[in-house]
């Protein structure tokens, strides 16, 4: 049966949409709240890597991976974009329906921040005992880094208030004001908060160092995620996919930052450029370099997760049925990535 082994379960997935054989819609989850999590997507649109590959490819935007995934489900998207770690919180994943076939990212790409304004006194992070932290959503990566620092300082979960802050601006008016005392949050939004004073970063997942001492081991960040179905049924589009996403990472190894200017929509850079190309070069490292799924990336999220959200039904999740590898591996044959 191949690597992709059986067909999803009937039922379990929408029909495949009826699209043309070049047209894919991707659903991208919280593509404003992680500005690097998605910026290979972002150049493989501006660059025409997708046109390159014979794709016409519809980026539709969500508010969230459970949202995005959803629309992968119901059918109103191809393909979706979403951090790994959403597989892991899906129980059809268990059955092996959805799989990760190309990785953008190696690290979580967010960082845990103690607001200096709310707790100056602030020494360690036994202070945020009893306090509000901000998060984007409940079930993301930067729930799960602000738990696993919060693990390594002898607290659990339930010794603080999780508070979902939501985008950007949102997010910074949470701790600016009050509401929340820390907040765990993507790039350029905590290295603007770390440049301006505000924040004293405790735990950082956007250096490949930071994320594997929180961690413990490299784990897949963004990744592209279809159903087992399309990856069958639609298979060239798959691979044309896994290719543009893999020429953008190897674009963007050796990008500069004249390049980077160039290259993306003046919307991407925030408040200041100054500071989302100070945080594109800290954490270009954490972008893959082939598209490839980390060595015992699927095994290392789990264990993660076990700790953010022990509730979830995590025993039956086979990591290995989580991912498909022959795409990522072509792509980064043809481009020598």
């Amino acid at each position: 049966m191949g690597v992709l082994g059986a067909l999803a379960a009937p039922g379990m997935w929408a029909a495949l949409p009826a699209s043309a054989p070049g047209r894919v819609t991707l659903a991208v989850g919280a593509r404003a709240v992680f500005a690097f999590r998605h910026l290979p997507l972002t150049i493989a649109e501006q660059l025409d890597f997708f046109a390159a590959e014979g794709l016409q490819v519809t980026l539709q935007p969500y508010a969230s991976d459970a949202l995005a995934l959803q629309a992968m489900r119901d059918g109103v998207a191809d393909v979706c974009a979403l951090d790994f770690e959403q597989l892991l919180r899906q129980p059809e994943t268990s059955a092996g329906t959805a799989r990760c076939f190309v990785v953008q990212g190696r690290a979580a790409q967010v960082a845990l921040g103690v607001s200096l304004r709310s707790l100056p006194r602030f020494k360690t992070l036994a202070d945020v005992r009893g306090r509000k932290v901000g998060i984007c959503a409940l079930g993301t990566q930067s729930h799960t880094v602000a738990c696993l620092a919060l693990a390594q300082a002898g607290l659990t979960p339930a010794d603080v208030t999780f508070v979902v802050v939501g985008e950007d601006a949102q997010a910074a008016d949470a701790l600016r004001t009050g509401r929340v005392q820390a907040l765990c949050h993507g790039d350029p939004l905590m290295t603007q908060l770390e440049h301006q004073g505000e924040v004293r970063i405790v735990g950082d997942a956007r250096t490949l160092s930071g994320a594997q001492a929180l961690f413990g081991d490299s784990v897949p960040g963004g990744c592209l995620v279809a159903p087992v179905a399309f990856l069958q049924q639609r298979a060239p589009q798959a691979q044309a996919l896994a290719n543009a996403v893999v020429h953008a990472l190897k674009w963007l190894q050796t990008a500069g930052p004249a390049d980077l200017v160039k290259a993306l929509p003046a919307s991407s850079w925030g408040q200041k450029r100054s500071v989302y190309l100070a945080a594109f070069a800290r954490g270009r490292e954490t972008l893959s370099p082939d598209g490839t799924m980390p060595s015992n990336g699927p095994a290392t999220a789990l264990r993660a997760l076990a700790l953010a959200a022990p509730e979830a039904v995590l025993a039956r999740i086979d990591a290995g049925r989580t991912f498909t590898p022959e795409f990522a591996r072509k792509a980064k044959l043809k481009f020598s990535a």
